[in-house]
């Protein structure tokens, strides 16, 4: 459903006025004490070719806004908080001894920001020309709105899910193989995942992606930023419920950005996996829950792990099997993110 009170921007991007010689003073606009219009955040763990890449795409192709680029890296490995000292010293760097986690990370990126606007992204984004300044036209005419997130295409060329309504419990049990297979709670996850949404147009909508969310500074402060008890995974959904209480959210479907998607998330998988599932626990407790409720989920969680794994390793057996390669290493990668919440983080479910 559309919203056509929500007012598009009106203005191309490349009738932004911009100098001839645009980069030095890009430069200069994130170096001198003049207003910075967008704080871009962004929370890196070992992606550093993503992250050239974006960094790239935002500081080669003219905006039409004043910004500043911070940049947090939780302690890669793969040198990538050395690749942006080198070869982008105009972005701000602040590194990390330890893996603090996305919500952390991204906190103190916006305490160091200096924007009337908070512009949350990926690493493993690609910005086009004009597209900050056609985020905060809409965000400018419409103030109503509290949080506001593109339109995400992968690099595929297909729309990405960018936003989508809260979870509930129904529809996370019926990801478990133990009532996927009896079909028990289709409707809620069918509800939650696969309809509803629509690539084009603008709209209010529950929760946006966290891959790329614009916030007005205020806004952003007034719900008290990320909550840096999730690691990996629940916190835009978290952060969209929040804001979500006190202010609409937007889907601007004419704005895109392409998003890789998930690129970190397979890179580290043992990292990732598991916080995700506790990440939802997190959330559910934080939104009404019984704890009756919650102790059921993790027992379902618990006894669907020996399924899973099962299920997996016969599923990879027989990709690698028919060469089917780039399929068995998805499947590969499954595993290995079971087998870490197996191993070490079971007890950091139970507790959550």
């Amino acid at each position: 459903m559309s919203y056509p009170h929500l007012i598009a921007p009106t203005t191309a991007p490349t009738s932004a006025p911009m100098p001839v010689d645009w980069r030095p003073a890009w430069i200069q606009s994130i170096t001198d004490d003049g207003p910075i219009d967008v704080s871009i955040c962004i929370a890196n763990w070992n992606c550093q070719d993503y992250l050239r890449s974006y960094l790239e795409s935002l500081h080669d192709l003219p905006q039409g806004v004043r910004v500043e680029t911070i940049v947090v890296d939780n302690a890669s490995s793969d040198g990538a908080d050395d690749m942006v000292e080198h070869e982008f010293p105009e972005v701000v760097l602040v590194r990390n001894d330890a893996n603090v986690g996305f919500a952390k990370a991204s906190n103190q990126a916006a305490e160091l920001a200096r924007g009337r606007f908070v512009f949350f992204l990926n690493n493993d984004t690609l910005i086009p020309a004009g597209t900050l300044r056609r985020l905060l036209q809409f965000a400018e005419e419409n103030p109503e709105f509290g949080m506001i997130g593109p339109r995400l295409r992968g690099s595929d060329g297909q729309p990405q899910i960018s936003y989508r309504q809260r979870p509930t419990m129904a529809a996370l049990l019926h990801k478990m193989m133990m009532f996927r297979w009896t079909g028990m709670f289709r409707k809620a996850y069918r509800d939650y995942r696969r309809t509803g949404f629509v690539a084009d147009g603008n709209r209010e909508v529950e929760v946006l992606m966290g891959a790329a969310v614009l916030l007005r500074r205020e806004c952003f402060e007034e719900s008290g930023g990320w909550d840096e008890d999730y690691l990996f995974g629940g916190e835009d959904i978290d952060l969209s419920t929040r804001i979500g209480r006190s202010y609409p959210l937007a889907f601007v479907g004419d704005v895109e950005i392409t998003h890789y998607g998930r690129v970190s998330t397979r890179q580290n998988i043992d990292f990732a996996a598991p916080n995700v599932t506790i990440g939802y626990v997190h959330y559910f407790r934080k939104n009404g829950y019984s704890p009756m409720a919650l102790w059921f989920y993790k027992l379902a969680v618990t006894l669907d792990v020996p399924l899973q794994m099962a299920v997996k390793s016969l599923e990879w057996a027989w990709r690698a099997i028919t060469g089917q390669r780039e399929k068995a290493e998805k499947t590969r990668l499954a595993l290995k993110g079971i087998w870490r919440f197996v191993r070490g983080e079971t007890l950091r479910f139970w507790r959550a």
